[in-house]
């Protein structure tokens, strides 16, 4: 959608008059019914203004089209600025403009595309404006079907104007190369450089002509996507769909198939426990219905899956246009109805009700994912919430089924294929964490390397010996009992967790992929790193919100770190209701544990700061087991 649309000539008697920023904003209201916060209206009369300088340029024909705050069909994501036209050979081009207040950046090491800046009224890491430019052109070209066909090409770049460059500039850090190369930066005192960047592009108008085609053009992933994503998956075992796995994948295809045919919605749920295969059926259905041309994408709200999925599909190239196709569960929040053929939903239990930093965007993120989309898949274990804000349930999600007037499936992934296949450990850490009964009192004649350590130290020496012969698929995970010191957020030097004379730093911010990071085994994960994923073995700390006492386990929701935001409003909770907030803050540490302790497929070695507790889970092993404990 074009928020605003002219010709150059338009552009530049609008801003003459001082009217610009108001007929954005009143487009704004009459196409998305929604008003535009002073703050946004401020950055459009600053930043136009230097837009109105670049293009008082003769030679920038007066007929090129101009378009503001293009609104990205099937996204949230809108385009600051777009100049259309042909160039010197009759070639139609679009140049993409990304436009930037900022007057200050550093560059964030060993994250991909990042940097840090003011923004938001705080300093936040985000992605550098080349690649931002550069990704919304892939995004256009990968998805807008009149680009494809049309042979359009869209030139990105970035302008920030108010950004003063110096010599060895983070801006050019060697790390954001490959975007800059595609997508330039112009900063203050390039205005020359910048129009010679559009009039190289834009020499002859085109009277707004291709900004329509692009506005009009049907939503279809290209060839080369289709392609792209085949080739990734192709020959990854990682990937491969074992026995009941392939029964949903085909049902899930026979069901989107139908949705895209009749149009009805519908919303398929997905229950299935701690390795049963549910992201391995998602990523071959993101693939799969890709190849079948339909719009679709993978949602999840925790950023730690996605981010290693796509490093695991994409390998050593640092840039894909695959990475359009993995969301978060926020994006929705202004999507139209059923503009997404399907979503795939993962770890469904994480999405939240309010979407954006601040938690005070849209309605209700599963309102919002089965609005959004013809066909809606939500992967679900209930057994995972882990914070407050969490409030996936099949419950809320057949509710607003319902209410979208959808068909309802259900769905169960039942064989347990991490643990060792192993149902019984799952059904003994269910029993002993007393989240539920069951009847197996004991680890005997389990086949899973369950080990209750005498010390970190020990834990600690085990993961790194199994690390190594499972070629890096060990970790080390905690409760989060402690804070994330600011000082060491990129330093695992410094040790935010001290047991004794045991010390280690949590995961570095400095890496969004944790759990795949060569060097990670030397730091700790916690909750919010590792959900979501899984490994051969894992080392989880058990911190003091945790205990046994008087002959049972009881969580303590004031032995978490203050940097924890899991449990954010539970003491106000608590002042009004006691009773509520103990039982929700029980179950979410308890979940905590569980999902902890359920991420290794081979084994898990557990060291308890309550010494109570670590003699009760010996206990609970089971003669065979305990044989077998340090």
């Amino acid at each position: 959608m074009l928020v605003y649309d002219g010709t150059k000539l338009d552009f530049l008697k609008s801003v003459e008059q001082d009217t610009i920023a108001f007929e954005i904003e009143e487009n704004i209201y009459q196409k998305m019914n929604r008003h535009t916060a002073r703050n946004e209206f401020r950055a459009w009369e600053n930043s136009l203004e230097y837009m109105y300088k670049v293009l008082n340029d003769e030679e920038i024909p007066l007929d090129a089209g101009i378009a503001i705050e293009y609104n990205i069909p099937q996204t949230s994501k809108r385009v600051d600025f777009l100049i259309s036209g042909y160039d010197k050979n009759s070639q139609s081009n679009v140049v993409i403009i990304e436009l930037k207040q900022w007057d200050k950046i550093d560059v964030i090491d060993g994250m991909d595309g990042l940097v840090e800046t003011y923004t938001g009224n705080a300093i936040r890491q985000v992605v550098h404006p080349s690649y931002q430019a550069w990704s919304y052109a892939m995004l256009i070209t990968d998805y807008n079907q009149a680009v494809q066909e049309g042979n359009i090409d869209l030139y990105p770049c970035a302008y920030l104007h108010n950004y003063r460059r110096t010599i060895n500039d983070p801006l050019d850090g060697i790390q954001y190369e490959t975007y800059l190369e595609d997508a330039p930066a112009f900063t203050r005192g390039q205005v020359k450089e910048l129009r010679a960047f559009i009039k190289k592009c834009v020499s002859k108008g085109d009277n707004k002509e291709l900004l329509y085609a692009i506005e009009h053009g049907k939503i279809r992933p290209s060839k080369s996507l289709q392609d792209s994503i085949s080739k990734m998956l192709k020959g990854n075992k990682e990937f491969i769909m074992l026995d009941e796995q392939k029964v949903v994948y085909e049902k899930i295809l026979r069901a989107s198939r139908k949705s895209v045919e009749d149009g009805k919605k519908r919303v398929i749920i997905v229950q299935g426990g701690p390795g049963t295969g549910k992201t391995v059926v998602a990523i071959n259905l993101l693939a799969q219905l890709t190849n079948e041309e339909q719009f679709c994408q993978y949602v999840s709200k925790n950023s730690a899956p996605r981010n290693v999925y796509q490093k695991k599909l994409k390998g050593e190239i640092r840039k894909s246009s695959v990475d359009n196709m993995f969301k978060g569960s926020g994006i929705y929040t202004e999507a139209g109805n059923s503009i997404v053929d399907t979503i795939l939903v993962d770890e469904a239990h994480r999405l939240n009700e309010k979407s954006g930093m601040f938690q005070n965007l849209g309605e209700n993120q599963i309102k919002e994912i089965i609005n959004a989309s013809r066909c809606s898949v939500f992967f679900i274990d209930e057994s995972q919430r882990v914070t407050l804000n969490d409030i996936g349930s099949v419950s809320e999600i057949e509710r607003w089924a319902r209410f979208a007037e959808a068909e309802i499936v259900h769905m169960e992934l039942l064989s347990q294929f991490r643990c060792n296949g192993s149902d019984g450990y799952l059904a003994w850490l269910d029993n002993t964490l007393e989240i539920r009964e069951t009847a197996n009192w004991n680890m005997d004649d389990i086949d899973y390397d369950i080990q209750i350590m005498e010390s970190p130290h020990d834990m600690r020496n085990i993961i790194i010996e199994r690390n190594y012969i499972s070629n890096n698929r060990a970790r080390i995970l905690a409760g989060y009992c402690w804070n994330w010191l600011k000082e060491g957020v990129n330093d695992s030097s410094v040790h935010d967790i001290k047991i004794g004379d045991f010390e280690i730093s949590w995961n570095l911010k400095n890496s969004s992929t944790f759990a795949i990071d060569e060097t990670s085994v030397n730091e700790a994960g916690c909750i919010h790193t590792s959900q979501g994923l899984e490994f051969d073995y894992v080392g989880v700390i058990i911190g003091d919100d945790m205990r046994y006492e008087n002959g049972k386990i009881v969580t303590d929701y004031t032995r978490r770190a203050k940097t924890d935001q899991s449990l954010k409003g539970i003491k106000s909770m608590y002042k009004e209701n006691p009773q509520q907030a103990l039982a929700l803050a029980d179950e979410i540490i308890k979940n905590t544990y569980r999902t902890l302790m359920t991420r290794g497929m081979k084994g898990c070695y557990v060291y308890c700061v309550d010494d109570a507790l670590a003699k009760y889970l010996r206990e609970s092993l089971g003669d065979n087991k305990k044989k077998g404990t340090k």
